[in-house]
């Protein structure tokens, strides 16, 4: 009876001493298995997001193709129209989009607008009125440069822009009655499928080409004129809108490519993890047993 009760003890001793560390790596497994589940989910999100990058890629491509031909026309313009005085009082039309996930295409225009507006060196109006295209270059000028913006339009790129998108806000720049020498367009330019750079492209306004010395060689009416600088503003805004909107399409594939990358990184690290808890967990119960099993 004594021997017996004696035989039990040690069993008894032993499955209580191993216990809270098998409900903490129960638990670990478990916060691991959910962490798993979270970031395989985010994988699928981030592959499918990068096949409809994929697929809207050729079709922005194709769009930026068609629209270079607008932005070759105005350079023609305004390689006659060259200013005679120093334009100060510039208006910078920021080109961006509503959409993220897309790597750093939105803030690389707002860091050369406020780098622009900054440069002591330049004869650039530190004052000088900023128009935004889309909600992202907004949120992050509007920290920085509150007092210069006078105009913000979203709703422009969720699909290829198009050249009656472009008129519309040139028409809406062109209504603000703002006060500038001169207009520059901040877009990104499209380089390659990994590789874009934010650029500025100057746009002369009405003024500036009734007063240039090619201009004036030619008898023209003001009217013409007129619709001439309303129509060059249009041109340069559509093929800033389609050449930065090839340039985003092709950024947000980059990024959600190297997000599932980093998916499958972390999904191996986070298995091995689980593996290697599991395999503790068997071999503590393994353990547990055999002490039991020698004790009686």
């Amino acid at each position: 009876m004594l021997a017996r009760s004696a035989a039990v003890r040690p069993l008894i001793r032993a499955t209580s001493t191993g216990g809270p560390d098998a409900v903490r790596t129960m638990a670990t497994l478990r916060e691991i298995e959910l962490r798993l589940k979270s970031v395989r989910n985010i994988e699928k999100i981030t592959k499918s997001m990068k096949m409809i990058a994929s697929t809207k890629m050729v079709k922005a491509q194709r769009a930026m193709g068609s629209a270079k031909s607008y932005g070759v026309a105005n350079e023609a313009i305004f390689k006659t129209a060259t200013p005679n005085e120093p334009l100060k009082r510039k208006l910078f039309v920021v080109i961006s989009s509503d959409k993220g996930l897309c790597g750093g295409v939105h803030s690389a225009l707002s860091k050369l607008t406020r780098r622009a507006l900054a440069d002591p060196t330049s004869d650039i109006d530190p004052e000088s009125p900023i128009v935004v295209i889309g909600d992202k270059a907004k949120a992050q000028l509007s920290r920085a440069l509150p007092k210069n913006l006078i105009l913000t339009v979203n709703q422009i790129g969720k699909d290829v822009p198009t050249f009656a998108d472009a008129a519309g806000v040139a028409d809406l720049i062109l209504q603000t009655g703002a006060k500038y020498d001169t207009i520059v367009l901040v877009h990104n330019k499209f380089l390659s499928v990994i590789s874009y750079e934010a650029t500025m492209r100057e746009v002369q306004p009405q003024p500036v080409l009734e007063k240039s010395d090619g201009f004036r060689k030619y008898d023209q009416e003001e009217d013409a004129t007129s619709n001439l600088a309303q129509f060059t503003l249009a041109n340069a805004i559509y093929s800033g809108l389609v050449e930065g909107h090839a340039a985003e399409i092709s950024a947000r594939r980059n990024a959600m490519d190297n997000a599932s990358k980093n998916a499958g990184d972390m999904i191996g690290s986070l298995q091995m993890k689980y593996n290697r808890g599991r395999q503790a967990a068997i071999t503590n119960e393994l353990v547990d047993i055999i002490t039991g099993a020698s004790a009686l």
